[in-house]
């Protein structure tokens, strides 16, 4: 148990929020959708550019895949003529949420006042460029490490990697593709009222069950949807948001363990991932409890990933998942836990990670509109990754 006020002490709070225009193929460039992200960001928050002295991302630049990363930070800190007191970029972190988690210690530790945080992409643009094929090109290289035993086998694609723990759990404890569809068909409902998803057509659980497997038991529907956007955050020092509009949300807690290798499939309980380990430090650092929490914004690359986080942030019991989802009425809007209320990346679109991050703030700040959850909600838990590496983060209105 830590002290009061978590691990930053109730000095790191997040001001503002914003989102670019997202859309399938958008033919906006990386860079112009990262811009309208972050300076929506700053407005929001009450603060112009000049106030901003810290800027971090993922992944940095340096990535193979064309369009996962719509803009790096010097890009960013150029375009907008920043003058960083402290800065970051980094692939080998907590999830995609990993240079948030890290803005918390930098302004904690006083070494900038506003620090804003994106992560953009531009995949669907990407592949429609690359003739509608996925984008991730090797260059007759040498493979990645985690690559050279499973690319021979054809399993070049997360779902391949993710199908197969999803099959022992379903093994070991029962879980069915009923039950896991309750995962894709809440993210759909919620997406139905938001604007800005890219599907937004009502979808049945029969819709799901004929859908086209991709990688079993992992259909067409447990995939997120690859899109062009960018989200943004603005975390500040407690007393340097002192006058600002927002009422701040403070940053409780963070998840950041990793117990184990980083690997999708060498654990020694293959029924668990990283996401397990992000969770058990997430709520070693705080006096809250899961039955604290109002929403849920938990990471839908696929949908079993979801089911990961659950389970590893102590909603229900280890095997019992498939119990806690089934019929979805938990996990809705007017449910005991609403979960991805802006439809997730299986509805809303696969702004990978921070996206989140971004649709729990508009939650605490009561401005998510019709997929709003009811009853003003003040703690709010944000996972994102959870496959090989996965970080977590509590925010609260108090």
């Amino acid at each position: 148990m830590s002290a009061a006020g978590g691990p930053f002490g109730g000095k790191a709070v997040i001001t503002g929020a914003g989102k670019s225009q997202v859309g399938r193929r958008l033919g906006r460039t990386g860079l112009d959708l990262t811009i309208e992200a972050v300076t929506r960001a700053i407005a929001d928050a009450g603060l112009s550019v000049d106030d901003i002295d810290g800027i971090a991302s993922y992944p940095g630049p340096g990535v193979p895949d064309k369009g996962f990363s719509g803009a790096d930070t010097h890009q960013v800190r150029n375009a907008l003529g920043l003058r960083s007191r402290w800065y970051l970029s980094a692939m080998e972190t907590a999830g995609q949420i990993g240079p948030a988690i890290e803005a918390c210690m930098a302004v904690t530790l006083g070494l900038a006042n506003h620090v804003v945080v994106f992560r953009s992409v531009w995949e669907s643009t990407a592949q429609a460029t690359a003739g509608g094929r996925a984008s991730v090109l090797f260059g007759g290289g040498e493979l990645p490490p985690h690559l050279e035993y499973v690319a021979p086998f054809g399993a070049l694609s997360a779902v391949n990697w993710l199908a197969m723990p999803a099959q022992r759990y379903m093994h070991d404890f029962g879980l069915t593709r009923e039950q896991l569809g309750a995962i894709a068909l809440n993210a759909r409902h919620n997406a139905t009222l938001n604007p800005d998803a890219i599907y937004r057509t009502p979808l049945t659980m029969q819709d799901y069950l004929s859908a086209r497997m991709i990688s079993e038991p992992l259909c067409l529907y447990d995939c997120d949807v690859p899109c062009d956007g960018a989200t943004a955050v603005v975390i500040s020092r407690r007393e340097a948001a002192a006058g600002l509009p927002r009422h701040p949300l403070t940053v409780e807690s963070v998840g950041t363990g990793m117990f184990e290798r980083a690997t999708w499939d060498q654990r020694a309980d293959l029924t668990t991932m990283a996401a397990h380990d992000a969770a058990a430090t997430l709520w070693e650092r705080t006096s809250l409890s899961p039955a604290d929490v109002d929403v849920a914004q938990l990471y839908d690359g696929f949908s079993f990933l979801t089911v990961m986080w659950l389970e590893a942030l102590g909603f229900c019991e280890h095997g019992r998942v498939g119990e806690f989802i089934e019929g979805g009425e938990r996990i809705a809007l007017t449910g005991s836990l609403p979960l991805n209320t802006s439809g997730g990346q299986l509805s809303g679109g696969r702004l990978h990670g921070m996206g989140f991050l971004h649709e729990a703030c508009v939650q605490l700040w009561g401005e998510g509109g019709d997929r709003q959850v009811p009853g003003s909600p003040e703690i709010a838990v944000v996972g994102v990754g959870g496959g090989p590496v996965g970080g977590a983060m509590l925010l609260s209105t108090r």
